[in-house]
Parts: structure tokens; sequence; C-alpha cells
């Protein structure tokens, strides 16, 4: 076994292996599927392969780059396939050197995500058969006009539904997508908040020279859809009609609370509904983002009863870069599951467990903090030297998997 970094800070948490991903150790989305884990890259323009059968000795086994100018920086696995999505590079834009301008919307492609002149990026959703788990084959496409797809949600079955920046509207739209045919997807069907269709004539009400107002993605549960908007905040959608999806209800605190909201996971067995608000900005200079906890008795009227608790082994916000909530794990039905133990991951304050069995009072039961990049992969200017933490998949034995920016793949145990 290969020696793993001692962590910065480790609560209740273990790491046992840890891969740099073939020397390619920038990651963001990580699904793990038959004993490996595809670990989509933010700046190596690509995903990989990490051959995690032997959770102390994890081996990369492939590295598969996209085309140029093209993010690959979300995934999604079940059964034999693997869905990854095809975008515009923002980072490497050199308006977006500074962060602030993707996350408040002052960059053209919020508006239009056709470049001047010939584009040069891939958009759309690549599907690849993973039925040999170690060597993926690519068997379909999904094209987009327009700037491309930013993240998925595919369990299994016809259906898989995605965040799709399109020519004419001004911001990320939810779509379904028809996997009946995996090696030909077709977009079923479109949603997004009024306003957003330029193309049409909308007249946007939004203020986006102050803040995103497009989906990141949806979480789906039996026919609804809990979609985080960024700064419109919570969407819940009626997708039993894949073809035209409705609006249940919006749900939105920003103002007073800032946005960014990143996923929503519905935890139907006990009528909850979490959302967590992304920290985007360095030392909390967007201000203090919760996890929220909601009673989703009635779907069209989900109410906000606590929030998570900030950690309380470090002043993160001094330890610079971004401190707060980044993704939550979201319980994929080919892996662990649980209503009452939530994993988290908090960028420079790692991966976080928490304990919400009294939904009122949520409370910590687990971190674990990675020892900081010794140098960073991140290409842009002036980044601190910190962790970012990005991603957290469980196992069904009840393994943890995450993934940073610069320091690569970690499997942990949980012993809480």
């Amino acid at each position: 076994m290969a020696d793993i970094p001692q962590p910065a800070y480790a609560h209740n948490m273990r790491a046992i292996g840890h891969s740099d991903q073939g020397g390619r150790p920038d990651a963001v989305q990580v699904m793990v599927n038959k004993g490996h884990a595809y670990v989509s890259h933010l700046f190596s323009n690509g995903f990989s392969v990490i051959d995690v059968r032997d959770p102390k000795n994890p081996k990369a086994v492939g590295y598969y780059s996209c085309p140029e100018n093209t993010w690959n920086l979300h995934c999604q696995t079940y059964d034999d396939l693997l869905l990854v999505v095809h975008a515009k590079n923002m980072w490497a834009q050199p308006e977006l050197a500074d962060e602030r301008n993707y996350y408040k919307g002052k960059t053209d492609f919020h508006a239009q995500s056709e470049a001047k002149g010939e584009r040069n990026w891939s958009a759309g959703m690549a599907v690849w058969d993973i039925s040999k788990p170690a060597a993926p084959k690519q068997i379909g496409f999904l094209p987009i006009d327009g700037g491309g797809i930013h993240r998925i949600w595919y369990v299994g079955g016809r259906w898989a539904y995605a965040s799709a920046l399109i020519e004419g509207f001004s911001d990320y739209i939810f779509i379904t997508i028809d996997m009946q045919d995996p090696a030909k997807p077709r977009e079923a069907g479109r949603f997004w908040l009024p306003g957003m269709n330029l193309a049409a004539g909308e007249k946007t009400k939004w203020p986006t020279e102050n803040g995103r107002y497009g989906c990141h993605h949806g979480v789906v549960n039996g026919d609804i859809a809990y979609c985080a908007w960024r700064d419109a905040n919570l969407v819940v959608v009626d997708v039993k009609d894949r073809s035209n999806p409705k609006l249940i209800t919006h749900k939105s605190w920003s103002p007073p609370f800032q946005g960014g909201t990143h996923n929503c996971l519905p935890l139907p067995d006990r009528d909850l509904l979490l959302v967590l608000d992304e920290a985007v900005l360095d030392k909390m200079e967007d201000g203090m983002k919760p996890i929220w906890v909601f009673d989703n008795r009635v779907p069209s009227n989900p109410v906000s009863i606590s929030t998570f608790p900030l950690a309380t082994d470090n002043d993160y916000v001094e330890v610079g870069g971004h401190y707060g909530p980044h993704n939550l794990y979201e319980n994929r039905p080919d892996a662990f599951v649980s209503s009452q133990t939530i994993f988290t991951t908090y960028q420079n304050a790692g991966v976080r467990v928490f304990d919400i069995g009294n939904e009122y009072q949520p409370k910590e039961i687990g971190a674990f903090v990675a020892a900081p990049p010794k140098k960073l992969i991140d290409p842009r200017p002036n980044r601190p030297l910190v962790l970012h933490s990005a991603d957290v998949f469980v196992d069904k034995q009840g393994l943890v998997y995450t993934t940073e920016f610069s320091v690569g793949l970690y499997i942990l145990e949980f012993n809480g």
C-alpha cells in the first residue's frame, strides 16, 4: 500500500487508500461502479478510471481526453452506462480568471453561449458502455446547441435529467433526456423559469449582474425533480410528463441569503428535503452558506426547519480559499442510501458527516480534512494553496470516496 499523506484533521474517519489518478490529481465528480471509480477532471480535460477493487491499492487504469476547449467535469454511472458531460471550458476564458465573473453573471455566456465566430468546443452528453469497467467505449452522443451540459442525474431506466446551456436562453435550464436507445439519446422536454427564454422574447426579470439564475441540476424522486437553481434557489418540478415538465413550487431566499444553491437531496421516507447552498468565493466573501433541512410533507410548500452546523475544529475562514458546503452525497440507489447519515464536502474543511436523526438539530459525527496540496493544478492566477474538497460518494460497503481539485482521490473508512 502506498504511503497516504497525513490528514490535517480527522474525526471518526481514516484514509485507507489514495490515488493521484495517473498523475492527473484534479478531480470533481466521482462515481463508483463495478469496483471502478470514474473521476471527472476540472483542469485535465477528460475523465479517468481508477480500479478500486482493492481500496487500499487503487490503480489508475485509463484516461480519456475530451475535445479541445471542452469540459468533462461531471458524470453519472448506472449498470453498464457512463454518461459524461461536454461543455464549454469556462475556466479557459480569460475573463473568468476572476471567478466572481462566473458566479455573478458578468460574462456573455449567460445570455449567449455561442462564441463570436466558429464554435470551438463540444456541447452535449456522451454515452459510454462500461460493461468492461476498465475499458469504456463511447456508443452515443446527445448534441446541444449552445454551451453544453453542466450536470446529469441518471439512475438507470429510460430517463436522464440534466442542466443545459442552450442557445437563446439566459442561463442553464432543466431538460429531460430519453435514454430508451443509449446509442441515440434525445432531448425530450425542457423547463425554465419565466424570463429565461430570451429567444422567445421573454423579458428577463433576473438581475443578472448580481447573480446566476440557472439550473445547476435536479435530483429526481418518483415524478418530482428537486432542482438547485443557483441564486434562484429551490425549484420543484413535476416530470410525470417528461415532454412537458411543470412547476410545482419555487422557493427563494436570496436575498437576504446569498444563494448559490448547488444540490438537493429528497429523503422521502422521512418527508424531508436537504438543500445545499455552495460557497463560491474566498473567505466567505459571499456570506455563510447553509445546508438547509426542509419539512417536505407538502411538496408544494417545503418549510425550512433547521440548518447544518459549521465546523468547530479550525478557523476555516482564515485558512483561505473557499470554506463552506460544496456537495451532498445523493443517495445513489446502487450504492449507500441513508435518510439519517449525510455525507458532504466543505471545500477547505474537507469531508463532513452529519447525523440528522433529529432533523431539528443536525450534528456533525465525522470529518476528514486531507493535507493541503503541495502545488495547484488550477491554472487560474492568484489561487491560494489550500484544500478544495469537491465530491463524495459512498458505496454499499460504506467506503467513502472523495475528490479534490489538486490532490486526487481518497478512499476513507467512516467509524462513526
